[in-house]
């Protein structure tokens, strides 16, 4: 098991990740299929991300392993992207917060495209709304 695999350690983090949300999940209520806690959304999707991380794990060993490597000025940059997000969202709205998350963490990428931000934003400008409308979810989106 090398862990210079980006596939193996991909699957590492796929699972540690839905290892701690697991947890995490599992001290609300969970309830039943039929009527569910507050719980049963992030146990189910944690256990989903659980299952791609094992099969990730597995399918490494199966295929030629692709060489880890990473940016400092990437990661910087996702940071950034996630911090902006949530201070923009808190203190203007979640709009402006969303348009800067996209925009500053696609810097990270290999090419960049104001046409496919645009249509990104207006994306997850959609959801949003559909969690704040559909959902009843409290989203300072204005």
């Amino acid at each position: 098991m090398n862990m210079n695999n980006r596939n193996f350690v991909r699957g590492l983090c796929l699972i540690a990740i839905a290892l701690l949300f697991g947890s995490v999940a599992l001290k609300y209520s969970i309830g039943e299929l039929s009527r569910s806690g507050p719980g049963m959304f992030p146990l189910i999707v944690s256990a989903l991300l659980l299952v791609v991380g094992l099969l990730s794990v597995v399918r490494s060993h199966f295929v030629d392993p692709v060489p880890l490597d990473y940016s400092v000025k990437n990661i910087a940059l996702i940071l950034l992207s996630l911090v902006g997000f949530a201070l923009i969202s808190e203190h203007i709205n979640m709009i402006l917060g969303i348009i800067f998350l996209v925009f500053c963490s696609t810097f990270a990428g290999t090419s960049y495209s104001v046409v496919r931000n645009i249509k990104i934003s207006i994306g997850l400008i959609a959801v949003a709304f559909a969690f704040k409308h559909l959902l009843g979810l409290s989203l300072p989106l204005y």
